[in-house]
């Protein structure tokens, strides 16, 4: 059983920037292939980016260029670094893990947080 808990949502203006982090328990974060999906309200939930244990990385057209995706495993964390962010990025986002498939394309979770609110003002 993994624990995902996310922080580092908030209030900010078009072109800020935020730094999300995703917190995980257990021993085997390593083994697991992470990512951030977003759901803003009336949307499904839609994939945002992920990063395979080996460090490889996938993100979503929408923010590519914008967002970075990365990952502590001695910290059992993974980040989502959010420039030049825009009106529409305005959405609860998602922290989710799997056990490794080699290639988190596309991403399945398992394992979800709670989810973390990021607003974005125009």
């Amino acid at each position: 059983q993994v624990q995902l808990v996310e922080s580092g949502g908030g209030l900010v203006q078009a072109g800020g920037s935020l730094r999300l982090s995703c917190a995980a328990s257990g021993r085997t974060f390593r083994t697991y292939d992470m990512g951030w999906f977003r759901q803003a309200p009336g949307t499904e939930r839609e994939f945002v980016a992920a990063i395979s244990r080996s460090g490889s990385t996938y993100y979503a057209d929408s923010v590519k260029g914008r967002f970075t995706i990365s990952r502590t495993n001695a910290k059992n964390t993974v980040y989502l670094q959010m420039n030049s962010l825009k009106p529409e990025d305005t959405a609860v986002y998602y922290c989710g893990g799997a056990v490794s498939t080699g290639e988190p394309s596309p991403f399945s979770p398992g394992y979800w947080g709670q989810g973390t609110q990021v607003t974005v003002s125009s």
